[in-house]
């Protein structure tokens, strides 16, 4: 599997992941927790469903590419932000482990620098063959 076609995966499964993981909080979660931890866990699926559509995007982009090995770095830390961001919102609900929080602008920090990526790794002038 080439990387475009890895991204497009993890950025799909990952969108159903999202949707489940948000339908789990509304229909599971919202009797047993708080308003606050909801949102907090609203908040995790909203991210991560965004962040794997720009996996997919990712992933399409890439094929369009001379150069998709820049745009690559891109989505590796979106799935890292992912992980980091939406999975320690997750984590901090479930758990009720608040120093998990600390954990969050990390990600959130990888999802910044994945979108200035990918914008940089289109804007940057390829080499001449």
């Amino acid at each position: 599997m080439n990387t475009s076609a890895k991204f497009i995966f993890l950025g799909a499964t990952n969108a159903a992941l999202a949707v489940m993981l948000g339908a789990f909080g509304k229909h599971a979660l919202a009797p047993i927790i708080s308003e606050k931890l909801l949102e907090t866990w609203r908040t995790g699926a909203y991210y991560h469903l965004v962040h794997a559509v720009g996996l997919v995007l990712i992933g399409v982009l890439q094929e369009r590419s001379v150069r998709p090995d820049r745009s690559a770095i891109a989505g590796w830390l979106l799935l890292a932000g992912i992980l980091i961001f939406s999975g320690s919102l997750y984590a901090l609900v479930l758990t009720g482990l608040r120093p998990l929080g600390i954990l969050t602008p990390f990600g959130g920090l990888c999802f910044i620098s994945g979108w200035l990526w990918l914008a940089w790794s289109m804007f940057v002038p390829h080499p001449h063959p």
